[in-house]
């Protein structure tokens, strides 16, 4: 049985087909999109574990900071599970001795963060210093 009844009989439009005039600026377009560049400010670090609560409650190891800066480069990769471990190896490229937020953290924490972003796409830049 045919996947859908008469369809040889329909109007098939074609998808349009695009071709690339400027070789050159194609394939510089394709190397820039694959740049990246990662840097944490010396405020940003100091700020990434958590102060101590001077309220009752358990003591939160993350900061608001860490947190953010895992979500936010959660969305901008397209990741779920998977952000703690690119956190993790961005830290780790980077030298540094910082925890690394873990997944059931984070995916409580996503349920109240909201992403600001236009949704169009254009080059991301996100700077992250202790102010967040």
């Amino acid at each position: 049985m045919p996947f859908k009844y008469h369809a040889e009989q329909r109007h098939h439009i074609p998808k349009p087909r695009y071709r690339v005039t400027n070789w050159a600026d194609y394939g510089a377009s394709l190397k820039r999109r694959g740049s990246l560049t990662v840097w944490f400010t010396d405020e940003a670090i100091q700020a990434w574990r958590a102060e101590p609560r001077t309220t009752s409650g358990g003591q939160p190891h993350y900061s608001a900071l860490a947190i953010t800066t895992a979500l936010t480069m959660g969305v901008v990769f397209g990741l779920a599970r998977q952000t703690e471990g690119l956190i993790g190896s961005v830290i780790g490229l980077l030298g540094l001795d910082l925890a690394v937020p873990d997944h059931s953290t984070l995916s409580r924490r996503r349920r109240r963060w909201r992403c600001r972003h236009s949704g169009e796409p254009q080059p991301v830049r996100c700077i992250w210093t202790a102010l967040g």
